[in-house]
């Protein structure tokens, strides 16, 4: 697979992820609400660009973690143009290029939100706002994507978790985050494909 193929998976995953984002960003107030199914709905949340709202403590910390992704983004990028120098497996090559547009999505989030929007609390963002919410580097990942599929009690023989409250899948993602999902997924089930032993 050529590194022109990979660059237009990276330039097609960062157009949905961005235009998905400033979509929501711009027409749903934080926490609003769409239900698509009972199963799949449009919720508008922003978190520190961590799983499940994750962040790093202290008042550098989102700092960090945007210049470590920022770094990592440089090493993915390397290590895509490396295997596709040496012509290694099309699993392989779409597998890094999904995962390095993934981060590079979220990356975009994270160092320009901040500054091109307004606060999405009780009132629809404005992009290029002149009332910016943040600073360069601490901006908020915009996520949308929600897939209640099951919620409710646990039965109460369960050890542990019996008789609480639990939802499946109660993480709400975006398109950035799904295509890192996927990337990892062939990595992990075409493992050998990816991966393949020469004699």
């Amino acid at each position: 697979m050529s590194l022109r193929k990979a660059y237009l998976i990276i330039f097609l995953v960062l157009i949905i992820d961005q235009l998905s984002k400033i979509y929501v960003k711009t027409n749903f107030v934080l926490g609003e609400e769409v239900i698509i199914f009972d199963w799949f709905r449009i919720h508008f949340i922003e978190n520190e660009g961590m799983a499940w709202g994750t962040k790093i403590p202290g008042e550098y910390g989102k700092l960090i973690l945007t210049v470590f992704r920022i770094f990592a983004v440089f090493g993915i990028g390397w290590w895509l143009s490396d295997v596709v120098k040496k012509r290694q497996s099309t699993y392989l090559i779409v597998a890094i290029a999904l995962i390095f547009a993934g981060a590079a999505g979220n990356i975009i989030d994270s160092v320009f939100y901040g500054v091109i929007f307004d606060d999405s609390t009780h009132n629809l963002a404005t992009l290029f706002s002149p009332a910016p919410y943040g600073t360069w580097f601490h901006g908020l990942v915009v996520d949308m994507f929600y897939f209640p599929i099951w919620e409710g009690n646990l039965p109460t023989w369960l050890p542990f978790f019996g008789g609480k409250h639990f939802a499946f899948f109660n993480a709400i993602f975006n398109v950035a985050d799904m295509a890192i999902s996927t990337g990892v997924g062939i990595l992990l089930v075409f493992n050998k494909k990816a991966f393949p032993k020469h004699a």
